[in-house]
């Protein structure tokens, strides 16, 4: 029994003593065991010894944020000044507008959005045509959060490009610089500014896909071409914001996606800067665009090609020798007939030795001059291949 007894002692004395030990280690000076992190082993089994990745303490005031560049990749420094070059540039267009309830014969309130960018110190702004179509109120909201009133200075349907002016601080505005959309390459870099779904002054990255592609004007019958696809996402809210290459020049205005859903599919397009600055100097200048006229009101679509039916009179045309069908009488018993003689008629091949396979490609080809220019018709005449001059006129 007091062998026994004396064990019981040994055992308490011995607990007593590990109880201590533990005390020890377990004090508030040390973090407890369920504090102290787990080694994270590599493929060799060995821990990692790294450095943790972010400070424990803030950064001190005015420290230069782009000090954190040099731990980016070199694409990612550039995606990160563009941004910082252009985001200023780019505003939120919100209109108000009215469509009618055909079974109330009521007008109902309805708000669209948009996006734009600073062209000039003066306060005018870039964006698509179809973005204002039809306002009655358009507000602009540059980067400082400041909304302002807007006016429409021009619009051209056509290309659907269009020109708002704003009265604001010339401090807050911040004008993009335009590049040169004919060098522009498939497989480039750009990037795409907007609002998609009203998140303003939002990038997205992505490439050229394709260029010299063809769309058709959402106000008329004509053709815009030329236009840049790309695959950087554009979505609702994007239309009428700039698309830039990697130096931050404005080579584009971003205008249509090709979706079934009404959403980004990688495949959205872009107006070309090269035919937005030629127009926007005549929308504000003269509200419009004035076109070259060559004096042809009419012409028929043939396999062979554009035959024309009337001239204007005394029109550029006219002047130049060109003809139309001539009207042939007949009478038949008391009535008399008037009929077109395409006989007499002037078939047109091409302009300036490009050829002209429909209505669309003979104003593209007219229309990319100026005013005042001279442009050959290579047209059949009687059978035989006939060049004619003609020096255009101002249009209305």
């Amino acid at each position: 029994m007091k062998r026994i007894l004396m064990l019981c002692g040994l055992s308490s004395l011995l607990g007593f003593a590990v109880a201590l030990v533990a005390g020890e280690m377990l004090s508030p000076a040390s973090p407890s065991l369920a504090q102290q992190p787990a080694p994270l082993f590599g493929r060799s089994g060995q821990p990692y010894t790294a450095s943790p990745p972010f400070p424990t303490a803030p950064q001190p005031r005015g420290a230069d944020p782009l000090a954190s560049l040099d731990e980016l990749t070199p694409e990612e420094r550039v995606n990160i000044a563009v941004y910082e070059n252009v985001n200023r540039s780019v505003v939120n267009i919100t209109t108000q507008s009215v469509r009618g309830d055909r079974f109330f014969w009521m007008e109902i309130p309805s708000e669209g959005e948009g996006s734009g960018a600073v062209i000039d110190r003066e306060g005018r702004i870039l964006t698509n045509g179809h973005v204002i179509d039809g306002a009655r109120a358009i507000q602009v909201t540059l980067f400082t959060g400041k909304s302002y009133d807007a006016e429409l200075v021009g619009q051209d349907a056509t290309n659907d490009v269009a020109v708002l002016k704003i009265d604001a601080p010339n401090e807050d505005l911040f004008p993009v610089v335009f590049g040169d959309s004919t060098r522009l390459r498939v497989g480039q870099r750009v990037y795409a500014i907007g609002n998609p779904f009203g998140l303003e002054r939002t990038l997205t990255t992505g490439i050229i896909s394709s260029l010299n592609r063809s769309l058709p004007s959402r106000r008329t019958n004509r053709t815009i071409k030329q236009i840049i696809q790309i695959d950087a996402a554009i979505n609702p809210g994007n239309s009428g914001g700039p698309l830039l290459d990697t130096r931050g020049r404005m080579i584009g205005i971003n205008t249509a996606i090709a979706s079934r859903t009404g959403e980004s599919a990688g495949v959205g397009f872009a107006i070309p800067i090269n035919t937005v600055a030629r127009v926007v100097p005549q929308l504000v200048r003269d509200g419009r665009v004035i076109r070259p006229d060559i004096g042809i009101a009419k012409v028929m679509e043939t396999e062979e090609g554009l035959l024309i039916a009337t001239l204007v009179p005394g029109g550029a045309a006219e002047k130049a020798g060109l003809r139309g069908m001539s009207v042939r009488t007949r009478r038949s018993g008391m009535l008399v007939f008037k009929e077109l003689d395409r006989s007499t008629a002037d078939l047109i091949l091409a302009v300036n030795g490009e050829e002209t396979k429909n209505v669309d490609d003979f104003l593209s080809s007219i229309e990319s001059h100026q005013a005042g220019d001279q442009v050959v018709v290579n047209i059949v005449r009687e059978g035989r291949k006939v060049d004619i001059p003609v020096r255009l006129e101002h249009g209305e």
